[in-house]
């Protein structure tokens, strides 16, 4: 019995050596590899002033919402590490705001808080990466992924073009 055991452990070893092979990439591998998010690019310093209402376009999210959201035209940057950045803004009946500088990676429809803007300085950390879930909890962030920042999973080719988009309200 000893006998079988020592030659199963030999033999889990010989299959562990195989799959840890250091030879060249399957085609599968090499193409896969091309389709991996680019590393994010350095980001430039937080944006300022502050959003101003006059530079704020608003876009729709649902009916049923509590709150109005709005971009700010000016924070708008396409990053070449095809990162959508932006200034967010969600006013709520009150007039109360909560404003956020945000990124949005389309190529894995993800999000993250880069900073939370209060009294026109911004604090906070950033958040890691997570998923923008359809039509969920946080709704806003599906829409502007779908309709405005990441037509067909790419993303949008420029600023300007994002702008354009949240004007006419979407693709």
């Amino acid at each position: 019995m000893y006998a079988l055991v020592k030659a199963s452990a030999a033999c889990g070893l010989l299959l562990l050596a195989a799959c840890g092979s250091t030879g060249p990439a399957s085609d599968w591998e090499r193409v896969n590899e091309e389709k991996l998010p680019a590393a994010e690019q350095p980001r430039e310093a937080l944006p300022t002033p502050p959003p101003k209402r006059g530079e704020l376009i608003e876009f729709f999210v649902a009916a049923t919402s509590e709150f109005r959201f709005f971009v700010d035209a000016a924070s708008l940057s396409v990053g070449s590490d095809g990162i959508v950045r932006y200034v967010l803004v969600a006013r709520s009946a009150a007039g109360a705001e909560n404003v956020s500088f945000e990124g949005m990676r389309c190529a894995t429809r993800e999000v993250r808080i880069y900073a939370l803007g209060r009294d026109g300085a911004w604090a906070g950390r950033e958040t890691d990466w997570r998923p923008i879930q359809p039509r969920g909890v946080h709704a806003w962030h599906d829409e502007l992924y779908r309709e405005y920042f990441c037509p067909y999973r790419e993303p949008i080719g420029s600023a300007a073009k994002a702008v354009q988009a949240l004007r006419t309200g979407g693709r």
